[in-house]
């Protein structure tokens, strides 16, 4: 069987995807980087979550803030709430999976930290009790959403961002979001370091 009509396909819907969001999203990221590197300019962290695929966005993030982006700079302070096992597996057991992000940030953040809470798919009710939390923790929440998830969006204040992607398949959406975080890490570098060369 020839597959190339299937991948053909992925690719087009990408591109085509990708177009129609431009106009959507650069207002959004622009703003979230902007929340993010003021805060990282006030000694404040990032604290990044989500689940699954979302939990793996959050690494990715986390890992071109500690580590680099493009360029060689210092280390940017982030965690990710997704990727401690033990952690995760402690709460869930205690506490149920509701509250595997939200205990964690009740302890870790604190006022003028970021939350970036990434989802993918339709409303995840751990991710609702993180936003919660970062609430009582004064933290501003950058959301990495999607049209299908309309709880999550009830939850953002005027002084937080949505990037909210509008995509018919969550590997859509994924995609969207991963160029998105890349978009942020630029533009965080950027207003952190301007055009700082190796």
């Amino acid at each position: 069987m020839d597959y190339y009509q299937i991948i053909a396909e992925n690719f087009q819907n990408t591109i085509e995807t990708i177009t129609l969001s431009v106009d959507n999203l650069a207002e959004p990221i622009e703003r979230g980087s902007q929340l993010m590197a003021r805060a990282l300019l006030e000694d404040r962290k990032i604290v990044a979550c989500g689940n699954g695929v979302d939990a793996a966005l959050a690494q990715l993030f986390v890992s071109n803030l500690l580590s680099r982006f493009e360029q060689e700079r210092p280390a940017l302070p982030a965690l990710t709430l997704s990727s401690d096992g033990a952690n995760i597996t402690a709460i869930a057991h205690s506490s149920g999976v509701i509250d595997i992000f939200s205990r964690q940030l009740r302890a870790l953040g604190q006022a003028g930290d970021i939350l970036l809470c990434i989802n993918s798919s339709d409303g995840a009710n751990n991710l609702l009790r993180a936003v919660q939390a970062a609430r009582e923790r004064n933290m501003t929440v950058v959301a990495l959403s999607n049209t299908g998830d309309g709880e999550l969006s009830t939850l953002i204040r005027v002084e937080d961002v949505e990037l909210r992607v509008d995509a018919p398949r969550q590997p859509r959406i994924v995609e969207l979001h991963t160029m998105a975080i890349h978009c942020l890490c630029e533009l965080i570098d950027h207003r952190l370091f301007g055009t700082y060369q190796e």
